[in-house]
């Protein structure tokens, strides 16, 4: 079975229950879960009950797809994400970005806990996504390519929209948020990076490091989707500063940065 009917089956077992088009598809990551309660939700629907997805297996995803509407605009909501690291093939991590294009959805907002290596970023910090450098090793368009999904060599010129990026810092301007800008690397993790890794990564222009985000992108720019990336900065990874990772910590950041992304995200999609 190609990719494209698979993307087919899970749209027919989503419009048994939700008969919409979707206006944006949101990929609700580590410190973003709170925003679904903004969500007026129509269906809710665990990833086991959807034909081909898989099963996130990190503690603080709830693995659920929410279809409602938020601002006015219809929305596909993934709550929880895959990552590489779980031992997901990078078209699995894909997949629900192929069937939030399929349902309707022209805009796609990705969300990430990340940590900082630009020593001007502080743990706590919300940062739009400029552009991205793609270390996984692996991308999810490699194999034969079905011109149904998308072309076979995408431009990746603007991967994150630079309207919608403009329209994020014009909402966190009008809510007194301060936002930072910059450029995120996808490494593979799941372990978290050596002081000599931290100084590469900040050599080669990043901004910001973590383990999601860039294989989901590049499937939204491969199917013409508009997107909007934002992550928050849970901790720094400066080189010649670095301490020991408390993971308590990093989430306890990324929880209390939660309320600006939402309100960013809640003005833009008020925009559109």
């Amino acid at each position: 079975m190609t990719e494209y009917d698979m993307v087919q089956e899970a749209v027919a077992a989503i419009r048994t229950r939700w008969d919409k088009k979707a206006d944006v598809g949101i990929v609700l990551g580590t410190g973003l879960g709170g925003l679904a309660k903004h969500i007026v939700a129509e269906q809710v629907i665990p990833y086991e009950e959807l034909p081909h997805f898989a099963r996130s297996t990190v503690e603080t995803h709830a693995g659920r797809l929410i279809l409602g509407t938020l601002e006015g605009k219809a929305v596909v909501a993934m709550q929880g994400r895959f990552h590489y690291y779980e031992g997901f093939s990078p078209k699995q991590i894909t997949f629900p970005i192929r069937v939030m294009k399929a349902l309707g959805a022209e805009t796609l907002v990705v969300s990430n806990a990340c940590g900082g290596l630009n020593p001007q970023f502080k743990a706590g910090d919300v940062m739009l996504i400029e552009d991205h450098i793609n270390l996984l090793g692996v991308n999810p368009l490699i194999g034969p390519n079905d011109e149904r999904l998308g072309p076979r060599f995408p431009d990746m010129i603007e991967p994150y929209s630079h309207a919608l990026i403009e329209k994020a810092r014009q909402v966190a301007l009008e809510n007194g948020v301060e936002v930072q800008r910059g450029v995120y690397v996808a490494v593979a993790g799941p372990n978290l990076e050596t002081r000599a890794e931290y100084r590469f990564l900040r050599g080669i222009s990043a901004d910001a490091v973590g383990m999601s985000t860039v294989p989901e992108v590049i499937v939204a720019v491969h199917s013409g989707m508009k997107v909007l990336g934002i992550s928050i900065i849970t901790d720094m990874g400066l080189a010649d500063a670095l301490e020991p990772a408390n993971i308590e910590r990093i989430i306890s950041n990324a929880m209390n940065a939660e309320p600006k992304m939402i309100a960013i995200i809640r003005g833009v999609l008020g925009s559109l």
